[in-house]
């Protein structure tokens, strides 16, 4: 489990996050809003792991960020200008991300 980021600011449409251990993570909008943990963006698996819903392929690229919020101490809820604003990004799952950026 991460601790959380020192710092988090908005810079245009993205999202710098620093770490305690000098770790930076700069996410784009659209690549969080692709990303977003959501059940409705990646969808929800039943009891038998069978994923249903969600829409993980979307043309995101001209989807910004208007604003985000503290969720506790462990995430984020970014709300995008989509609208979109369910999905709720931990730390640990930045830091996921951050690793696979397309």
């Amino acid at each position: 489990m991460h601790d959380s980021p020192t710092n988090i600011e908005l810079v245009g449409n993205t999202l710098a996050l620093l770490w305690e251990d000098g770790r930076e993570f700069f996410l784009e909008s659209s690549f969080l809003r692709k990303h977003s943990p959501s059940a409705e963006q990646a969808g929800e698996a039943d009891i038998f792991g069978r994923v249903s819903g969600g829409n993980p392929n979307g043309d995101y690229s001209d989807v910004g960020i208007h604003a985000f919020k503290y969720v506790g101490n462990y995430a984020i809820r970014i709300q995008f200008s989509d609208g979109h604003n369910t999905g709720i990004f931990s730390w640990d799952y930045l830091a996921e991300i951050a690793g696979k950026k397309d």
